[in-house]
């Protein structure tokens, strides 16, 4: 009976150290999209590009991809993004997919525009765009495997 009661309580104890854990995990990840500007940017192709991924100015983490999904009538690809709520960005903002490396994965760059133009609210649409360049395809080209002569 005394074993009972002993392994019940350390099994109490490594749960509430668990709970510790995952609590300093989530308080400290910015997972949580709330409290942030959300915006909405069109590519032509998104490759490499997912949920949850960086989005970054000047190299620094501002905010993060909170969806991405096909527009279905100009078969865009929407990425929703939100960003840190005390970042002001003008309607000549410049959104591109860049690579980390050649092997790495694909983040969201965002090149503030001037600021005596329009400022964009909470859910309005980034409109200067560049899609995630297609390595291979340039290699290709390099290596004359391009040509369709």
């Amino acid at each position: 009976m005394k074993n009972n009661i002993v392994e019940t309580l350390m099994g109490a104890i490594i749960l509430v150290v668990a709970g510790s854990f995952l609590y300093f995990a989530f308080s400290h990840a910015n997972v949580s999209p709330n409290g942030g500007k959300t915006y909405i940017v069109k590519f032509d192709k998104v490759d490499g590009l997912s949920v949850g991924g960086d989005v970054k100015i000047s190299g620094i983490k501002v905010g993060s991809i909170t969806d991405q999904y096909l527009d279905k009538n100009t078969f865009f690809a929407v990425v929703k993004i939100n960003i840190d709520p005390s970042i002001v960005l003008s309607d000549s903002t410049f959104a591109k997919i860049t690579s980390e490396g050649l092997l790495g994965g694909n983040y969201l760059v965002l090149d503030p525009g001037d600021d005596a133009d329009e400022i964009l609210e909470d859910g309005d649409e980034i409109t200067n765009t560049q899609g995630a360049v297609d390595f291979l395809g340039l290699l290709d080209k390099f290596a004359g495997k391009g040509d369709n002569k």
